[in-house]
């Protein structure tokens, strides 16, 4: 395959990736709605921690090969990030709408951008700072501080965001030492043992219909990754990053066209704003790299 080709493929595969996600969340959505969110999360947990330790055991050769690290404390506390920002952004859909806590989350490039320097030590130029800048006006715009129809709701999926970018620096940090299939390996199976700690106590009856959803549910998340697997493996992250903004439209048109959300004139514009600045950043990066 030539170049242009593996991009071409790489891009198909992360819109594939962005459409799965964003059926996950429809998904997550109605079934945190219905019950706990921590058993929703945990029962999603386990298929996952199923299907990342049959995938990294493939790719290392053993599961005690995928396992082996030097930074074990640094694994475990990213998948419990990861774990928790999962728990926030799920409750934010309930809470907030799939419209808004999306155009909120979009600003996490942005939060890694800004945290890349403090955290990584990497150098953030000036024209990625007033990009970060431009983002979190975008942000303001959205939450409208100060107006009467905020929601304190909003709060929630902007911590989601935090967390995933603090998830996705330490990520960085620990593929210093570490492969990739060791990093997915302690994060499906961290978040599966630290969700099954929290939701065993969660635990509710659900009805058949509802299981047929949960078990779409995980099939989707396995579905996903592995889209996103095969995605980095033919094609360069920056160069197919870009298009992982497309799982704010498609949640949003999952948001509205299923769930009657509306799309508000400010979220429109903020988001906007927030997913312009998320490609420059994006693009700096690229020629920097």
């Amino acid at each position: 395959m030539t170049t242009e080709q593996n991009t071409r493929l790489g891009i198909l595969l992360m819109v594939a990736t962005t459409l799965v996600f964003a059926l996950q969340d429809g998904i997550s959505r109605h079934l945190a709605g219905e019950y706990n969110v921590y058993m929703v999360v945990m029962i999603r947990y386990w298929f996952f921690a199923a299907f990342v330790m049959t995938v990294t055991a493939r790719q290392a050769g053993s599961l005690r090969a995928a396992a082996a690290t030097r930074q074990p404390a640094l694994q475990a506390f990213r998948g419990f990030l990861l774990a928790l920002e999962i728990c926030v952004m799920v409750t934010a859909f309930v809470l907030l709408g799939l419209v808004e806590s999306h155009a909120i989350f979009a600003s996490y490039p942005l939060i890694i951008a800004a945290l890349s320097g403090p955290v990584l030590g990497e150098h953030v130029g000036w024209k990625r700072w007033i990009a970060i800048g431009v983002g979190f006006i975008g942000i303001l715009i959205i939450l409208q501080p100060g107006i009467a129809v905020f929601s304190p709701y909003a709060l929630i999926a902007l911590t989601a965001a935090t967390l995933f970018a603090l998830y996705s620096l330490l990520t960085r940090y620990a593929a210093r030492l570490d492969s990739a299939a060791t990093s997915f390996f302690w994060t499906g199976t961290v978040g599966a043992v630290t969700m099954t700690a929290i939701g065993i106590w969660h635990w509710q009856p659900m009805s058949p219909g509802n299981w047929a959803w949960m078990g779409l549910l995980c099939v989707f998340g396995a579905l996903g990754h592995w889209f996103l697997i095969k995605c980095y493996a033919v094609a360069e992250a920056s160069a197919v990053q870009p298009f992982a903004y497309l799982q704010l439209v498609f949640g949003a048109t999952i948001g509205v066209l299923v769930f009657g959300e509306t799309l508000k004139t400010n979220v429109v514009l903020g988001a906007t704003i927030v997913i312009l600045a998320g490609l420059f950043t994006v693009l700096r990066e690229r020629r920097s790299g």
